[in-house]
């Protein structure tokens, strides 16, 4: 028998096309359930109860618009406390309007 013969009559293995058919459809089936899962996790600041907006009317003239719950009042002094920073408004009246 000849190379060629004993070639063709060697029976075709289609162990190996189906297990890479395989290992593609697990490589798509993690990969979907990555994306999946990752849309499913929000992450959201919670929020925070700022109470009625207020405007201090200074004795300048000017005006602070701002919310009731940023506004502390120590030792007789009227305070607007932010984030980041603190201002400090004694003198200023309150007054509970809506704003926009």
């Amino acid at each position: 028998m000849t190379r060629s013969e004993l070639h063709m009559e060697k029976p075709k293995s289609k162990f190996m096309l189906m297990s890479i058919v395989l290992l593609g459809c697990l490589a798509a089936a993690f990969t979907a359930l990555y994306f999946y899962s990752q849309s499913l996790i929000t992450i959201e600041a919670p929020k925070k109860e700022l109470g009625e907006k207020i405007i201090i009317q200074l004795p300048s003239g000017k005006s602070v618009f701002t919310y009731e719950n940023l506004i502390v009042e120590e030792e007789g002094r009227l305070f607007y406390k932010g984030e980041r920073n603190t201002l400090d408004l004694t003198g200023g009246t309150i007054v509970y309007e809506e704003w926009e």
